[in-house]
């Protein structure tokens, strides 16, 4: 079966990311990386399941310990992605998603060099600007914010190994696939095959 691969994926509000990562668990069967937060559980979220609940002082011991592969605070509430957990799934084969904006992505990679960056986007920002205000959640002015901050984001484009186009979740779903199909294959993730077939002697 071999390591899993970590797949780490960005992108804009409204470009479908959540969605795209959704259907990839359920119907891929990858896993999905559970952040630790010292924020209260809400009423139906589960301890391990939705989060790993933490208090600030284990959540700083964590910190100094160096079991987050990247954290941030924001209102008032650590928030990061364990280690060990991500380790779990990649040595039992599994890849594993880490849904996580472009500064925290840019900390995984600095810790794994194999990470596999890629970068969701709709086909134009005028796109996401209509998917936003079809949401009908948000106003005017914090939708511009959003365009703001998409723009900001595809500053880091550079930087990722790969750009997915979300015209349509299916077509998206299929390219991600696709790509970390490739990635298992590359002979730099596996390098015990070539003994194995040293030893295939005819």
């Amino acid at each position: 079966m071999g390591r899993g691969v970590l797949l780490i994926i960005s992108g804009p509000s409204g470009s479908g990311k959540g969605t795209i990562v959704e259907r990839l668990v359920d119907e891929l069967g990858y896993s999905v990386s559970i952040s630790a937060t010292t924020r209260s559980p809400r009423p139906n979220e589960k301890h391990g399941v939705h989060y790993f609940f933490s208090t600030v002082e284990s959540f700083e011991k964590m910190i100094e310990n160096g079991e987050l592969l990247e954290h941030a605070r924001f209102c008032d509430n650590y928030y990061g992605t364990p280690k060990k957990y991500v380790e779990e799934q990649l040595e039992a084969g599994k890849n594993i998603i880490l849904e996580i904006e472009v500064q925290g992505a840019l900390q995984v990679k600095e810790k794994y060099n194999d990470a596999v960056l890629i970068f969701t986007m709709p086909p134009t920002l005028t796109e996401l600007r209509r998917r936003l205000e079809n949401r009908g959640t948000e106003d005017k002015a914090t939708i511009d914010k959003r365009i703001k901050r998409a723009e900001e984001e595809l500053e880091y484009l550079p930087r990722y190994d790969y750009l997915v186009i979300n015209d349509t979740v299916e077509r998206a779903v299929k390219d991600i696939d696709c790509i970390v199909n490739a990635e298992r294959m590359k002979c730099s993730r596996n390098p015990e095959l070539k003994n194995k077939f040293k030893g295939d002697v005819c």
